[in-house]
């Protein structure tokens, strides 16, 4: 964080000042979102000349569905759609309703009630695996349901990251890295 100039933090002040504002809210709103101090995201939002601290980033971040590293090194251009697919996904409440109205297992249901914030991440295809969990004909528990959204969210996070290096000057080399492993993972008879 050291090697960050006062132009770093004010671009990322203003990238989150502009997320925000794209997302409809306001101080208040961001501050209960994020669970920082009013002053802190008054400062960030107004003025942009205060220094993030790498929790601040992160609550930021997290809070407009991103990842701190895409929030830190991104333009704000390739952002901002991200930003309202998030928004999009988040105020569509069609797939949390459509996850609550659907679940009947008792431990799903047991595992919503305890995880409320990361079943509203998940995205409609996502509550469509999750709720195809419940006619897989083997027994829930809490525990295999949380393993099974973890690796969700573990492919999501990846999906992210491989977006962010085909943006990049690496494309090539993620082409080649990806065909390598899709050969690796192919059943024989298809790898002909």
């Amino acid at each position: 964080m050291e090697g960050r100039t006062a132009s770093d933090t004010a671009d990322l002040a203003n990238k989150i000042a502009r997320l925000v504002e794209e997302r409809g809210w306001n101080q208040e709103e961001f501050a209960r979102i994020t669970r920082l101090n009013r002053h802190t995201v008054r400062q960030i939002l107004l003025s942009g000349d205060r220094r993030l601290r790498n929790a601040t980033t992160s609550a930021c971040a997290r809070a407009l569905g991103l990842s701190v590293n895409d929030l830190r090194t991104l333009p704000f251009e390739q952002l901002l759609p991200r930003v309202r697919a998030a928004d999009a996904a988040s105020n569509g409440t069609d797939a949390r309703r459509r996850l609550r109205e659907e679940a009947t297992d008792p431990e799903l249901l047991a595992w919503l009630e305890d995880n409320p914030e990361r079943a509203r991440r998940l995205t409609a295809d996502e509550v469509t695996e999750v709720l195809a969990l419940q006619g897989s004909g083997s027994p829930l528990t809490v525990a295999a349901i949380d393993r099974f959204v973890e690796r969700i969210e573990r492919r999501r996070a990846l999906v992210n990251r491989v977006v962010a290096v085909a943006d990049s000057r690496y494309l090539d080399l993620l082409e080649q890295f990806v065909g390598l492993l899709f050969e690796k993972v192919q059943p024989p008879a298809e790898r002909r």
